[in-house]
């Protein structure tokens, strides 16, 4: 009988504590890949799990499109000074990322970002 109520009592900690999944970057970006793209804010998503920052850029043919570069989340991000004030609509930026495995969805994983009007720069990880 204890051990039911063990089992039981074990099941209900485990079914109550929220589920947290994480997706593998690879399953939508070409990790293996690197390009740096140039364009101006149009909005930054400070939110979790992850912030967004989506820009204006040239495509190949020189069309503007809407990028959106998937970021860290908001947690990571504060820890290392960002902010949701820290980019701006208008700023002009160069994000750095690995593009998604669907380039028709003007998307990518964003590993660095620099704004080169004041030198402003976010490099990933930063190792203490």
């Amino acid at each position: 009988m204890t051990r039911t109520l063990l089992v039981l009592a074990l099941g209900a900690v485990v079914g109550s504590a929220p589920a947290y999944g994480h997706h593998s970057f690879a399953t939508y970006y070409l990790e293996d890949q690197t390009v740096s793209v140039e364009g101006s804010v149009v909005e930054l998503e400070y939110r979790n799990p992850h912030a967004w920052v989506h820009f204006l850029a040239p495509d190949k043919e020189g069309r503007i499109q809407k990028v959106s570069a998937e970021w860290a989340g908001t947690s990571r991000l504060s820890q290392q000074g960002v902010t949701k004030d820290t980019l701006k609509p208008g700023d002009r930026v160069i994000v750095t990322g690995s593009p998604a495995r669907n380039p028709t969805e003007y998307r990518m994983h964003l590993k660095g970002i620099e704004r080169p009007a004041d030198g402003w720069k976010w490099a990933g990880r930063q190792r203490r």
